[in-house]
């Protein structure tokens, strides 16, 4: 059984590192893709200092193209491929096999990871839109069918979650205890941040609507 991690990536050059290194630590992982979406920092330079695989796009496209590029290159020598954010905290090798095990028994198609007793705020945005996770594992069967999804007005989480609904796929909830993440308005400050959390809520009502 080969595993794939992907992580797509955008100026993380201060935060990728606690996500390559457990990933590098997982022994359940065949193959390690880190997607730079055409960051303006020291992002793929760090990246360079792993036994990694390095993708560099050539301008920032968004994480959805990002994570495309990177099943592109891996789903036909992988049987499940893990999606991981580049700004993690808290993240350990058994959190990452949490999310490859139920893949491993024939009734499950996808995982989705959950935070828990990481950070309040990424918590409770989690508990009220579990499907919005980035953290992932996909049985690579569905590979196709994530490259050729409209992601015209969604982000790629919403994307994969009406996947999911359209197909009746079999999506199991894992909890991961402990870890959090760099929220945007850490990252980017608080104006642009709450302009990106407003679309990102956005998206929300557009999942239960349709």
């Amino acid at each position: 059984m080969k595993v794939t991690a992907i992580i797509p990536a955008y100026n993380e050059e201060k935060r990728i590192e606690k996500v390559i290194d457990p990933a590098l630590k997982t022994d359940m992982l065949s193959n390690i893709i880190v997607v730079d979406d055409g960051s303006e920092d020291l992002t793929s330079n760090i990246v360079s200092k792993y036994n990694v695989d390095l993708i560099k796009m050539p301008q920032n496209s968004g994480k959805t193209a990002a994570v495309k590029e990177g099943i592109k290159c891996c789903k036909d020598r992988s049987d499940i491929i893990v999606l991981l954010d580049a700004d993690l905290i808290g993240l350990t090798p058994n959190h990452i096999k949490s999310l490859i095990l139920p893949l491993l028994e024939e009734q499950f198609d996808m995982t989705i990871g959950i935070f828990r007793s990481g950070r309040y705020v990424t918590d409770l945005a989690q508990y009220i839109a579990p499907h919005l996770s980035g953290q992932r594992a996909i049985k690579t069967h569905l590979a196709d069918e994530i490259l050729n999804l409209d992601i015209t007005g969604y982000g790629i989480e919403v994307a994969l979650s009406k996947l999911t609904r359209k197909h009746k796929l079999r999506v199991e909830n894992v909890i991961l205890e402990n870890v959090t993440h760099t929220t945007k308005e850490e990252k980017i400050g608080f104006a642009k941040g709450a302009i990106w959390r407003i679309k990102m809520y956005k998206d929300i009502i557009k999942y239960w609507i349709h």
